[in-house]
């Protein structure tokens, strides 16, 4: 189950565009549900933010392309 962290009705949300609300969403890592007229809700939430790729030494070795893979 998601926990939302700002349940707004859609009423609430007339006005902005779609690109505020979910500039607003990423940047603040929050949750948004939004409660329709009819009683349905949408959730929005933001896709966890990813840790850079570490930088690795090594090297690869000359010819590792042509050799025989069984």
């Amino acid at each position: 189950m998601i926990v939302a962290d700002l349940v707004l009705e859609l009423n609430d949300l007339r006005g902005r565009t779609l690109e505020e609300i979910l500039q607003e969403v990423a940047t603040q890592q929050t949750v948004l549900m939004v409660r329709l007229p009819k009683g349905d809700t949408v959730t929005i939430q933001p896709a966890p933010r990813l840790k850079p790729l570490p930088v690795l030494q090594g090297s690869v070795p000359k010819g590792w392309k042509d050799a025989i893979y069984a």
